[in-house]
């Protein structure tokens, strides 16, 4: 669970129309700065720094490290803990230590491509490179969900979301039965935080891949985090906002339903609505 190190209150002033203006406390989802290490037996060196909401910050390193292909299973990270005694404002900084038979190559993620939705690489090869490193092979396609049952699905999430509740900024990621139960979720700043977040609960867990489950976002679909979805073994997104061009290209060239603006009792199917049922 987030702590209150996810909240932070400051003093602003409300105007309202008629009203003039009042003093009062509110309160802002945190946004710092994580540093994701990781270590093979010697000393740890930094992979990657990611502006996050404080909180399951090892779910976010694991799903971080899970989705962009660097470990495979949870046999191959001996240990991942947060903080470090030597260095300052330590909580901001979690280590992976990875097993000797876990390499990194680390040539080749100096030229990662996928940390930034403006990466520049071409669409094609965003979509060549992602399907060469999918760790679960052909999605499944023997299941469907009930059309009345989507546009439900954001409310739900939303009504599990404690942090927008409190600060009205904040995104999430929620993993569905195709029955419409919640079963797990994750706020943060971040819309690819709380995706990371969510996978790598599951990636603790032993649950991956989540063949038979429904992703909810509670923003926009965006290329990456397809990406993310479709290497966790998820085969149906829901999204309450647009989907980019290059996520619906993803989607359709790996069997993935997509849905977007999933609001106001309709929604949108990009790709795959065969899973979709009356």
């Amino acid at each position: 669970m987030l702590g209150q190190e996810a909240v932070r209150s400051v003093s602003i002033f409300r105007f309202r129309q008629g009203y003039g203006k009042d003093k009062v406390e509110d309160l802002l989802a945190v946004e710092e700065p994580l540093q994701i290490r990781l270590s093979e037996g010697g000393p740890a060196r930094s992979l990657a720094i990611t502006m996050r909401t404080p909180g399951r910050d090892t779910d976010l390193a694991l799903g971080f490290l899970f989705s962009e292909g660097i470990i495979t299973s949870p046999e191959q990270v001996i240990a991942v803990k947060q903080g470090s005694p030597k260095e300052k404002d330590s909580q901001n900084t979690v280590t992976a230590t990875l097993s000797r038979t876990c390499p990194v190559n680390w040539a080749k993620l100096q030229r990662h491509t996928y940390t930034s939705s403006s990466c520049g690489v071409c669409g094609k090869t965003s979509l060549d490179q992602v399907e060469a490193v999918l760790p679960f092979g052909d999605l499944p396609s023997g299941w469907s969900v009930q059309a009345p049952l989507i546009h439900q699905l954001p409310d739900t999430l939303r009504n599990a979301q404690r942090l927008f509740d409190q600060t009205g900024g904040i995104h999430a990621a929620g993993l569905f039965t195709p029955a419409g139960k919640l079963l797990h979720h994750a706020e943060d700043v971040g819309r690819h935080n709380a995706l990371d977040k969510v996978i790598g609960h599951s990636f603790r867990e032993g649950d991956l891949p989540l063949r038979k489950q429904v992703l909810v976002l509670s923003g926009r679909a965006s290329f990456e985090l397809i990406q993310k979805a479709a290497m966790a073994g998820i085969t149906f997104v829901v999204a309450v906002g647009a989907p980019s061009s290059l996520a619906v290209e993803l989607a359709t060239e790996l069997g993935i339903t997509l849905c977007g603006f999933v609001r106001n009792g309709g929604f949108n199917a990009y790709c795959y609505s065969g899973r979709i049922v009356k």
